[in-house]
């Protein structure tokens, strides 16, 4: 039995459950682990999916499945060392979610277990100070002004600082996150002074991890955000083209590619996010968030996974952003243009199909209304065992003559699906 501190082809691919398996532990087993687990079994890979609760979408599909509480570092502890233990030709641990105890994994990773793409970067990225430092201070990244906060007086202090620092008699709104989250969970816009105490209480009861600092980011007038998935593969670095995205409370709700840039803001980008993701290290796919305003190009979070905007690359590539992922973790070949881009198939777009109220064992209806829309459309439903207001349950892709065709292709075919108890 040995671990691959590094991607590499030399490991046969053996049979699943076999001591010969190349086998992949998913730490994080929503929809966007499951197409990860979906992409590693098309290769023959061994998967077994983790997550806090039985029945999510990952395991609907993976060939073993574990619950457990990832914060827990004991429990967390417990599973990677009996999932070593077991026979097999390589494993790998693939963080998909935030939430996880990273001290573990670095404790591991330190034991010879290859964490993906490093513990490190499980444990930078999870952290929105540690990120956000590594950003702005170690590697001189241009990024919105922000502070970090730890109590509810902090944050008045700060709130005061950004929300006046353009002008001293004009407020300018302020965004609070948990440094311990993702997906929007915890964050908040405060619009005047008075609303930081909300914006503290407010983190700290819906952040993922429960109790932390915030970070107050001041405002940035940017013309639009984008998401570059970025590979660091055995051959180098590839990027996919930019996606273009709108988000609601903190999660996003459509995404398309391309989005159109100027020559000087797309190199600039690139320049970021080769920055960041060499500054992370390791293989795998990273999204990396950025706001543009004209050609200047500004750092926001990155991601070191598949992102939740780069579903839309299940209709715009042929290798979407989770068959790239896997190739690139198992040191496999990624097919890159002339500049060093993953070729698209044509302008795509993706909708969110969202749960309005709470229910157990969710249906949906309009299924056939919703791929009657266009040819092109495609649906992923989730299989989430619950569905609450808010909550992502399915997603819609289409393609289009242009970007706005296959927008509208795919809201119209993310409105037709109906959520049913």
């Amino acid at each position: 039995m040995t671990d691959a501190s590094s991607p590499t082809t030399t490991t046969a691919f053996g049979t699943p459950g076999t001591p010969g398996a190349v086998r992949l532990v998913l730490l994080g087993s929503g929809e966007l682990g499951r197409e990860v687990a979906i992409e590693a079994m098309r290769l023959g890979c061994e998967v077994v999916a983790v997550d806090r609760y039985e029945g999510a979408p990952a395991m609907q599909v993976a060939h073993r499945s574990r619950t457990i509480a990832m914060t827990d570092p004991d429990a967390l502890r417990e599973l990677l060392r009996d999932e070593r233990a077991r026979p097999h030709a390589r494993m790998l641990v693939v963080p998909e979610i935030e939430a996880i105890a990273t001290p573990v994994l670095e404790e591991l990773e330190a034991e010879g277990v290859h964490v993906v793409p490093t513990a490190r970067a499980a444990r930078l990225t999870m952290d929105r100070a540690g990120i956000r430092r590594l950003a702005a201070e170690e590697l001189g990244l241009p990024t919105s002004p922000y502070r970090f906060c730890s109590s509810a007086e902090e944050l008045r202090a700060a709130v005061r600082e950004l929300g006046f620092a353009a002008s001293p008699d004009r407020f300018v709104p302020c965004v609070v996150k948990p440094v311990m989250s993702s997906s929007g969970k915890g964050q908040s816009v405060v619009r005047s002074p008075e609303d930081a105490d909300g914006a503290w209480a407010y983190a700290q009861e819906s952040g993922r991890t429960g109790a932390s600092d915030v970070i107050c980011e001041g405002f940035v007038a940017f013309d639009y955000e984008i998401t570059l998935l970025t590979v660091r593969h055995a051959g180098g670095t590839a990027f996919c083209a930019p996606i273009g995205h709108t988000q609601e409370d903190g999660d996003y709700r459509e995404s398309w590619q391309p989005q159109p840039m100027s020559e000087a803001a797309a190199a600039r980008a690139e320049e970021i996010a080769r920055a960041v993701t060499d500054g992370l290290g390791g293989h795998g796919l990273f999204g990396v968030e950025l706001f543009v305003r004209g050609d200047e190009v500004l750092f926001s979070e990155v991601s070191p996974r598949p992102h939740d905007t780069g579903m839309v690359t299940m209709a715009s590539q042929r290798l979407s952003e989770f068959a790239l992922h896997v190739r690139a973790i198992l040191g496999l070949p990624v097919p890159t243009d002339g500049a060093g881009y993953v070729p698209l198939l044509g302008p795509s777009a993706s909708a969110v199909v969202l749960g309005h109220r709470d229910l157990d064992a969710p249906a949906f209806a309009g299924v056939g209304d919703a791929l009657a829309v266009d040819p092109s459309v495609e649906l992923r439903l989730f299989g989430k065992p619950e569905s609450r207001p808010g909550r992502r349950l399915g997603v819609a892709l289409a393609r289009g003559a242009d970007v706005a065709e296959a927008r509208r292709h795919a809201v119209a075919a993310a409105e037709a699906v109906r959520v049913e108890g």
